[in-house]
């Protein structure tokens, strides 16, 4: 007669629901996916079915204790790691929405702003574009399907058990956010140095010439050569992409190494 003990169902469930915890909680934070346009219970439904997909393939999992306080610690950091996870590339997506703001707030168009429905936050027009624009080449891109490989992969990488990761590893997810300002404005390097040099120019005018009105024609000049410098960064845009996506791969590499 078949029979099951305690313990063998309480090693089953552990293996399918430690990876579930932590590839919940990156379903949960990342991008696309984590945003308020679909459902949770969508999002749950997804991590569960990816779940039951690659438990058979991921390493063995620890013998744990369902009563034990450890076991609660283990669930608290495997959801700790994917939500660390899906913060990398929340970070990833918000450089090119910070860029277009400061391309937008320096060609005046910080006024134009309106409701981001992902993320339900007011952004300028010009952030929203690059956002839908970065969307539109990360799916085209079989991006979607780097994220489960790299959340995937990372049970590899960061083992269950409490001692997988340091306080470097926290640290260095936390200085993230410096990263991303940089990237940004890197990004709205070009735009911001033109636009600069435009409004040096109308400066000196309106010095040369106190008669001239050059609030009435700089603001509207300024505005019509920043969609214009848009226009023209469009055409690497591309390759911003790829460079700034390999470095935060590499980084989140890099990250649990």
């Amino acid at each position: 007669m078949f029979e099951l003990s305690v313990l063998q169902v309480e090693q089953w469930i552990s293996a399918f629901l430690m990876p579930f915890f932590r590839i919940a909680s990156f379903f949960m934070a990342v991008p696309l996916l984590g945003s308020q346009l679909i459902n949770a219970r969508v999002r749950l439904m997804l991590a569960l079915a990816v779940s039951i997909v690659v438990a058979p393939l991921l390493p063995d999992m620890p013998p744990l204790d369902s009563l034990s306080v450890n076991t609660y610690l283990v669930i608290g950091q495997q959801i700790l790691v994917g939500a660390m996870l899906g913060f990398l590339f929340q970070v990833f997506y918000q450089v090119f929405v910070l860029g277009g703001q400061i391309i937008a707030m320096q060609m005046g168009l910080g006024f134009a702003s309106m409701t981001d429905p992902s993320n339900g936050i007011s952004v300028v027009m010009l952030g929203q574009f690059y956002l839908t624009l970065i969307m539109m080449i990360f799916i085209s891109l079989n991006g979607h399907l780097v994220m489960i490989e790299i959340i995937v992969r990372s049970f590899d990488v960061v083992p269950v058990s409490l001692s997988a990761l340091d306080r470097d590893a926290y640290w260095r997810v936390a200085m993230a956010g410096s990263w991303m300002f940089s990237a940004a404005m890197l990004m709205a390097l070009p735009a911001v140095t033109a636009l600069l040099v435009v409004n040096m120019a109308f400066g000196i005018m309106s010095r040369a010439a106190p008669q001239l009105n050059i609030l009435a024609v700089g603001f509207p000049f300024t505005m019509v050569l920043g969609l214009f410098i848009n226009w023209v960064n469009l055409g690497g845009f591309l390759d911003q992409y790829m460079r700034i996506s390999s470095f935060v791969l590499d980084y989140i590499e890099q990250l649990f190494i």
